[in-house]
């Protein structure tokens, strides 16, 4: 889903500053392929696109970087659940002296049909609790763009939080294709 041609075109600019692309999910085999995992899902095939191995462990994160077209780009996949992703994201931010504008979140979103992706210069947290610790860990700061991945709503009274730790089915990943 991300390839080469969209990073050079939408996030490249003259200048060499790096961008920090953190992708949010929960680690373990027991969360691989499910609904709140598609911001690691991303991070991964943007790290295969680009050859990156994704296995330093850096920030509470597992991180990688590789240079785009001169520029440096940073992926990150913090490993501290969901919930915490600010611990990481953060001290990230803040160790490679970002502008918060150079970080680009990735996280999933049920407010966004399956498979939909919507690119937002900056927002507010739309009650997603990962995007609320990465808020707070940015001092309040919301002016970071943020990719979010429509993961579709729960079916009839399911719980949300019983959807969003569900694996995908064959045709909802075929949605997403990530």
């Amino acid at each position: 889903m991300f390839h080469r041609a969209i990073v050079t075109r939408h996030f490249c600019s003259a200048s060499p500053r790096p961008w920090l692309f953190v992708g949010l999910g929960n680690p373990g085999e027991k969360f691989q392929g499910t609904r709140h995992n598609v911001g690691f899902d991303m991070i991964d095939t943007f790290a295969e696109s680009l050859g990156v191995p994704m296995d330093t462990l850096h920030c509470k994160s597992l991180f990688g970087g590789a240079m785009v077209d001169g520029t440096p780009v940073f992926l990150a996949k913090p490993q501290t659940y969901m919930n915490l992703s600010g611990e990481s994201a953060g001290p990230l931010a803040a160790y490679y002296k970002l502008p918060l504008n150079r970080v680009v979140l990735i996280f999933d979103d049920m407010n966004l049909p399956c498979g939909v992706l919507r690119l937002h210069p900056k927002g507010g947290h739309a009650g997603h609790n990962g995007l609320k610790s990465v808020i707070s860990h940015f001092q309040g700061n919301r002016e970071f763009p943020r990719l979010r991945i429509g993961i579709g709503r729960p079916p009839g009274q399911m719980d949300p939080k019983a959807f969003l730790l569900q694996k995908f089915n064959v045709t909802a990943r075929g949605q997403v294709q990530v």
